[in-house]
């Protein structure tokens, strides 16, 4: 197993799966923790309030770095916010739109029927601001990592001070959850880099399981509607097996008289 593990752990560096990495090589990296998630089993919801914060803290934190192309800000109503809410939250971002009536591209407020946008012009601008690394688009994140949320979490709260013989390139941070160890995303999540509207207290370990819900949400965006037609397909598959059964002891007792 643990030579599987270390054949995994390779590919995953060498694919660049990381949230944002440069040149990447194979380690050997610790199992992740645990961690309990409202939105886990059969019964599982996810928790409005969290989710709303884990949306703070993209727009804080992340989105300076990461769209979410596949997630548009009309979608917020699902966990919560109202039209207006949502039209206010748009309006934060900038979007690019045109060619206008002189054949120009320019730049509006975003609308609700926009997209989270990537905060950079091109992948090329990406990468020179990142130390050759392109940020990831975080739409289905958490479907898209090995561990999904917790290593998702893991990562957000796994920095560390790198050992002596690390060999650390400039713009490169020690992640002990990351297959290299080696990201060029620095450590994001400090004490009080957001505000929550709620009066939560911010540290690291809140917003890190608060974002990875959010991003969670964004990748399963229609799970509590799967999980009821599920529970709904089992609760009529018993009804019904019920009743064949009661059929069809009431032909072989016919039968058998």
């Amino acid at each position: 197993m643990a030579e599987i593990r270390k054949l995994i752990a390779a590919a995953i560096a060498a694919a660049g799966l990381g949230l944002a990495s440069g040149p990447a090589e194979a380690a050997e990296t610790p199992a992740l923790p645990e961690h309990t998630w409202q939105f886990e089993g059969v019964f599982g919801t996810f928790d409005r309030a969290t989710v709303q914060r884990g949306l703070q803290v993209y727009n804080a934190v992340c989105s300076t770095c990461h769209g979410m192309k596949y997630v548009h800000f009309r979608n917020l109503e699902d966990i919560g916010y109202s039209e207006d809410e949502v039209e206010a939250i748009a309006a934060q971002y900038t979007v690019e739109d045109g060619p206008n009536d002189q054949g120009e591209m320019y730049e509006r407020p975003a609308e609700p029927t926009d997209a989270f946008p990537f905060p950079y012009d091109n992948k090329q601008a990406a990468k020179n601001a990142n130390n050759g690394a392109i940020p990831p688009d975080l739409s289905v994140i958490t479907n898209a990592r090995p561990g999904g949320p917790e290593y998702i979490r893991a990562l957000l709260l796994g920095y560390e001070e790198a050992p002596q013989d690390a060999n650390l390139q400039p713009g490169q941070y020690w992640n002990t959850y990351y297959p290299s160890h080696k990201i060029s995303m620095p450590q994001m999540l400090v004490q009080g880099a957001v505000d929550y509207q709620d009066g939560t207290q911010a540290t690291p370990e809140q917003m890190a399981h608060d974002v990875t819900a959010f991003l969670h949400w964004a990748s399963n965006p229609h799970m509590e509607e799967r999980k009821r037609l599920g529970l709904k397909v089992i609760l009529f598959l018993i009804v019904l097996t019920a009743l064949l059964y009661a059929v069809q002891r009431k032909i072989w007792a016919d039968v058998e008289k």
